[in-house]
């Protein structure tokens, strides 16, 4: 005996027959079973909430944090009203319209399908907080993956409501998919090159978020902060974000300044010209000046001994400067700039460390300082470039060297005075 008969027979003791007692036993039959769903709902809400999360609380583990998060459980507990209407509705509609009945388990199919699909999205989003952050999966494209498995779950989804509301076979509705797959392809056609794009760049660890990149193309330049299924996220350092889509990294170049944050320092290649007429043979007055300066004492002392010894080998009067081994002033002052960066503490001396003579050209001769600062971080860095070649400017008169410098107004001026 079901649920309606037994209502019928109550409505018959109080003296209702016929077409109306019939309508009323149906509506008061599926008040009921609604208002069981509603308890059910109620029931593993509290349940789920409160004992399983309690439980989880006291685990050690991480992944139960993940698999029975809050917006988790409250997911999979909405199930439970449909589901409860879905088995108990043979029960309380049997003999009503086949029509209602077919409309009513219809609808609480697609509830069920919804209330998965809604599920599983929270729990891969769950996931997804849970670990986006760590410093092991930062070179993984975790957003992308995300968002590829939620389009997956809801086009299934999507094709189950289908499939249920018109009544229609899911292998049917993959034929006509099949058919017009050129379609479905030119419109996902940014999201699956993105996919494709996030994997190649994760595998070949070419791009993760955190990573300086510069793209003059799309006027990238600075932090990546996110990598999803159809854009890369970028920051610039003037606070603007430019949107680039993931395939354009993997077809046009880029610059990653990850390896210069990863590495021992940062590269300084700066260079101040010299004007050759002030370059000279150093006299005995000159070098004993420089003598003076202490970290050229040593350099000094050592090249006047190697030209002695030189000198009395081959029975040469060391008082001309023709033998091309008497001491310049530029030469003096490179070695002085290579005894200064060797002895600075924010220089890493592990990598490349010189001080070279570039080629000469109208504007003199450029003395280039190339080294690798040991400071990364961009302010930081600059002030050690400057501070530098402040020290270098002012230091350069020492040596009785000049800066070229194109003529000014100001110069003009002075000379015509």
């Amino acid at each position: 005996m079901n649920l309606v008969n037994i209502i019928n027979k109550g409505l018959t003791l109080l003296g209702l027959h016929g077409e109306t007692a019939e309508v009323l036993d149906q509506i008061i039959a599926f008040a009921l079973l609604l208002l069981v769903a509603y308890l059910a709902d109620f029931i593993c809400r509290k349940i789920l909430l409160n004992v399983v999360g309690h439980l989880v609380k006291k685990t050690k583990a991480k992944w139960d944090d993940v698999l029975f998060d809050r917006k988790v459980i409250v997911h999979l507990s909405r199930m439970a009203a449909p589901i409860v209407i879905y088995a108990l509705l043979p029960f309380v509609l049997v003999e009503a319209d086949v029509a209602a009945y077919d409309v009513v388990r219809r609808i609480c199919l697609a509830l069920i399908i919804i209330m998965a699909a809604n599920f599983f999205n929270t729990q891969l989003t769950a996931a997804y907080n849970a670990y986006h952050n760590r410093e092991q999966f930062r070179d993984r494209p975790l957003k992308g993956m995300l968002q590829t498995l939620q389009i997956i779950i809801y086009a299934v989804a999507t094709l189950g409501i289908i499939s249920v509301v018109l009544s229609v076979k899911l292998s049917g509705i993959f034929t006509a998919m099949g058919a017009s797959a050129a379609i479905l392809m030119l419109i996902f056609k940014d999201s699956i090159m993105g996919f494709v794009a996030g994997v190649q760049l994760s595998t070949n660890k070419m791009l993760q978020v955190g990573d300086w990149i510069v793209m003059p193309k799309y006027n990238a330049d600075g932090n990546v902060i996110e990598v999803s299924l159809n854009t890369v996220k970028v920051q610039n350092w003037d606070n603007t974000i430019v949107t680039i889509p993931p395939y354009s990294l993997m077809s046009d170049s880029f610059q990653n300044w990850r390896g210069m944050q990863e590495s021992g320092g940062r590269r300084v290649k700066r260079s101040v010209n010299i004007d050759m007429n002030s370059v000279h043979f150093c006299t005995p007055a000159m070098l004993e000046k420089y003598r003076k300066i202490h970290l050229l004492s040593d350099y000094i002392e050592q090249k006047e001994q190697d030209l002695h010894s030189y000198n009395q080998q081959h029975n040469i009067d060391g008082s001309v400067p023709v033998n091309g081994r008497h001491q310049t002033n530029l030469g003096i002052f490179r070695a002085y700039l290579t005894n200064y960066l060797e002895n600075h503490p924010n220089v890493n001396h592990e990598l490349t460390c010189m001080v070279r003579q570039l080629q000469p050209t109208e504007k003199g001769i450029p003395i280039e300082l190339y080294f690798f600062s040991a400071i990364k971080e961009w302010v930081a860095y600059e002030n050690l470039q400057s501070d530098v070649f402040d020290h270098v400017v002012a230091i350069i008169p020492e040596f009785d060297l000049q800066v070229y410098q194109a003529p000014s107004g100001a110069d003009f001026r002075t000379l015509k005075n």
